[in-house]
């Protein structure tokens, strides 16, 4: 299985959605994910990460509050958000970096 930095450091547009099992508006955004990965199919990847199960990672991007998104190409974080997000808002910000 690839790692984390592997996956963000690719050329291919990656989502990260920090979350938590327990928390309500993680659990809402799920639907939006999928129809956001059947939207762009092979265009984009979205890798979930557990806060809970992640603590290094979580700590190393800072996150204080779930979910939060994180867009990433080669390497580079090129947005961050917390909190839930419209599937037309997210479609929107994810056609600008394809």
């Amino acid at each position: 299985m690839e790692n984390f930095n592997d996956i963000i450091k690719s050329n291919q547009l990656t989502l990260v959605d920090f979350y938590a099992t327990w928390c309500g508006p993680c659990k809402m955004m799920h639907p939006v994910l999928e129809q956001l990965k059947d939207e762009f199919c092979d265009n984009i990847r979205i890798l979930k990460i557990d806060v809970d199960k992640n603590e290094a990672i979580s700590m190393q991007y800072r996150i204080q509050s779930v979910p939060t998104f994180m867009l990433f190409k080669g390497g580079e974080a090129i947005w961050r958000q917390s909190g839930t997000i419209r599937f037309v808002d997210f479609k929107n910000l994810i056609s600008q970096y394809l």
